[in-house]
């Protein structure tokens, strides 16, 4: 009974006096992109812990068969960062000298991204004394600006929709939209907080004004802004009287075309057929034209040849062929023969 007491005393003092992990934060955090974050690691050796201080940062394995993935560490008063793991490059400690009596071991990372999302271990030991602790890290993009608009004629009596929507972001987001301005008696319980559209079944004059759109996830939040108006419809009976207007006038142009069109290609016609019909008297009729330059001329029994110079006109020679007993034959006159430079030949 005595050793059984002396046993259970020792391991109480044992467990007071040991190494000690005392970090009180967070051991789940939420960050943004882009931010700085540090994940707290203090610890407070014992007494009898004498031996050299070690430290390690890594990102423990999902796969339990698989190693965890050292980061950095700390060892004989020296620091180690580990490259041979991309996500380890800017990470260090918080504090200039992890062995201080401060006892700060935490990890400093200088701008987070998606790819640090994971669970951290820190292992500080000093012998005989060693502990851990495990800090979750999820890192976030926050929502881009939404686009808002309106789907709808935004006329009276007719459903309109506001709608916003964020491009890229880490989901899930929730949409909230708010009234800036305009008349009182809108509602607004209408709206989808996951879809960001909301809905006016009957938009009227109460429903015009300025609406805000804000996205928010777990690490950030925008908006955006749109205005909605509301037009009165326009008059029926005088959209259906102007429409008839106007089709009896392109009718009626229409018609004063053609008939302009016919009544030109009808004259024209006209003027054609006269045209043809006229006949010309500008021109006079040409004179006979001689039946050879080389003539014969016969007066009886006597038979005579006339021969023309072709470029003088005028006669060259005279014969009779057959000799005539006709007491006048040897008296009959000849005319010369004259060249008319006008018809080219002598008449």
């Amino acid at each position: 009974m005595f050793l059984l007491c002396i046993t259970v005393l020792c391991a109480e003092l044992r467990g007071t006096w040991t190494m000690e992990l005392v970090d009180s934060g967070p051991q789940t955090m939420m960050k943004a992109q882009g931010e700085s974050v540090v994940l707290g690691c203090r610890y407070k050796p014992s007494p009898a812990d004498t031996g050299d201080l070690d430290i390690e940062w890594s990102i423990v394995s999902p796969d339990t068969t698989q190693k965890d993935q050292m980061l950095v560490s700390y060892s004989g008063g020296t620091k180690y960062v580990h490259s041979e793991n991309p996500l380890s490059k800017g990470m260090t400690f918080s504090s200039p000298d992890p062995s201080s009596s401060s006892g700060d071991a935490s990890l400093s990372i200088p701008a987070a991204s998606p790819a640090h999302s994971a669970t951290y271990q820190c292992k500080v030991k000093k012998s005989p004394g060693v502990d851990t602790r495990k800090v979750s890290l999820l890192v976030l993009v926050k929502p881009s600006v939404p686009r808002c608009w309106v789907e709808g004629s935004q006329m009276e009596g007719e459903p309109v929709t506001l709608h916003c929507k964020s491009a890229s972001g880490s989901g899930p987001f929730t949409y909230t939209w708010r009234r800036q301005s305009g008349p009182l008696g809108a509602n607004l319980e209408q709206q989808d907080s996951v879809t960001g559209e909301l809905k006016i079944s009957n938009h009227s004059q109460s429903h015009a004004g300025l609406y805000l759109c804000e996205v928010n996830n777990a690490v950030g939040s925008e908006r955006c802004q749109v205005h909605l108006r509301a037009s009165k419809p326009p008059n029926r009976a005088a959209v259906i009287v102007g429409t008839v207007i106007g089709c009896i006038l392109l009718i009626l142009i229409l018609l004063l075309f053609i008939a302009v069109l016919f009544w030109k290609l009808r004259g024209r016609h006209r003027y054609d057929k006269e045209f043809s019909n006229d006949i010309r008297e500008d021109v006079p009729p040409p004179e006979s034209r001689p039946v050879s330059r080389r003539t014969t001329r016969s007066s009886g029994p006597s038979q005579h040849h006339v021969t023309y110079d072709p470029l003088g006109g005028t006669e060259l020679s005279w014969s009779d062929d057959v000799t005539s007993d006709h007491p006048s034959s040897k008296n009959q006159v000849y005319t010369p023969v004259q060249y008319d430079s006008k018809y080219g030949y002598a008449v």
